[in-house]
């Protein structure tokens, strides 16, 4: 009797273990770069990952399991990156990653994700963060090659053939310069000048003095802020009317905020969620950034930028990989991601396949002019 009274108590003290253990959550890690000077990307993705999750976990969480993310801010510091990465990976024991924000900062983590064998969905641009190809990484803003696509096709519409580039001197801007000079000269145009710059130097005008010099016909600057703003203001102090392409990295209205008038005229390619009252009826995204900016802008009182939608897609596509493929594990997400197609987000349509972890084309770009410190999506 003794020995039923015990198998007795085993099997009640399981059952009610099962639920508990069916309720575990499902932990997710990010390292964003909520301060420092990329705070204007990696705040509205931190917003937005907290969105999220509680939309999700109000409505049954993934799989009947809560989610729980663990999010660090490396303050856009290349090495408390590094440990926050460290921490997430070796500590927290996340099942995938989102983020970093920079470019630099997840190049210089990238190659940790296999040895742990967790994937990470950046939320970087650069194309060197999926060219090659590294089985457990993942992004989710356009490639650099995409933008610079967009770019040149405006150029060319517009008869313009002899170009400047002017690129900032980190991560995201020596990316950039090497796609330009690749495909300026491949594409049939002519680079008259390559200059560069730092991220916190104040004052091109050295820069652009020499570009005014050589008559190009269009300058294209690739950087994030505050530098194409100081560029923007110093083109108009020295009275250059060169036309001046941005890059995507400053689609936010930081960008207009910090160069102001000198705004005025510049073009960019960007994503479509930078006018969301413009997007066209029947386009697949469009319900899905309607829904995203109304969100947003209701919890946090400020629309939404670009850069949200980077973070936005990150936990959307490792969602929908758990759900797919009916598991958390970080394998599984990975194989899950990796198979992913025509999956609608906030930055595009992506079709993941094992050659390109990236997804998008440039079609996910629009053009787009600052006019009356708004954005006007050229047709």
């Amino acid at each position: 009797m003794r020995l039923f009274a015990v198998l007795a108590a085993l099997c009640l003290l399981l059952s009610t273990l099962a639920p508990a253990r069916a309720a575990e959550p499902i932990k997710l890690g990010a390292v964003l770069s909520v301060t420092g000077p990329a705070s204007f990307l990696g705040e509205p993705e931190k917003n937005t990952l907290l969105l999220l999750q509680d939309q999700i976990n109000a409505a049954g969480g993934i799989l009947g399991r809560p989610l729980e993310l663990v999010i660090y801010d490396d303050e856009t510091d290349v090495n408390k990156c590094v440990l926050a990465v460290d921490k997430l990976l070796k500590k927290d024991r996340v099942v995938a990653v989102i983020g970093p924000t920079v470019s630099g900062n997840t190049l210089a983590v990238m190659n940790k994700f296999p040895a742990a064998k967790v994937p990470l969905v950046s939320c970087a641009a650069a194309e060197k963060i999926v060219q090659p190809v590294n089985p457990w990484v993942f992004k989710t803003p356009q490639s650099d090659r995409q933008a610079v696509a967009r770019i040149l096709e405006h150029l060319r519409q517009a008869g313009l053939s002899k170009v400047a580039i002017l690129t900032v001197s980190d991560g995201f801007g020596q990316a950039g310069r090497a796609v330009l000079a690749e495909m300026l000269p491949a594409e049939g145009f002519t680079l008259v000048a390559d200059e560069i710059y730092g991220p916190k130097d104040t004052d091109m005008t050295p820069q652009l003095t020499k570009i005014k010099g050589l008559a190009p016909d269009a300058i294209v600057c690739w950087g994030t802020n505050p530098g194409p703003a100081v560029i923007a203001r110093n083109r108009v102090q020295l009275g250059m009317d060169t036309p001046l392409y941005m890059s995507h990295g400053v689609a936010s209205g930081k960008f207009i905020e910090l160069a102001g008038e000198a705004a005025e005229g510049l073009l960019l390619p960007a994503g479509r969620m930078i006018a969301v009252d413009q997007i066209e009826d029947g386009n697949a995204q469009k319900d899905v950034l309607t829904a995203y900016v109304a969100d947003y802008t209701a919890r946090f009182s400020v629309a939404p930028s670009t850069f949200g939608g980077y973070a936005y897609d990150a936990l959307a596509l490792i969602k929908a990989a758990i759900e797919t493929s009916g598991s958390a594990e970080p394998q599984a997400i990975r194989d899950a991601l990796e198979a992913t197609t025509g999956f609608v987000g906030a930055t595009g349509v992506f079709n993941f396949s094992p050659e390109d972890h990236n997804g998008l084309d440039p079609t996910s770009f629009v053009m787009v002019a600052i006019e009356n410190g708004g954005w006007k999506v050229l047709r």
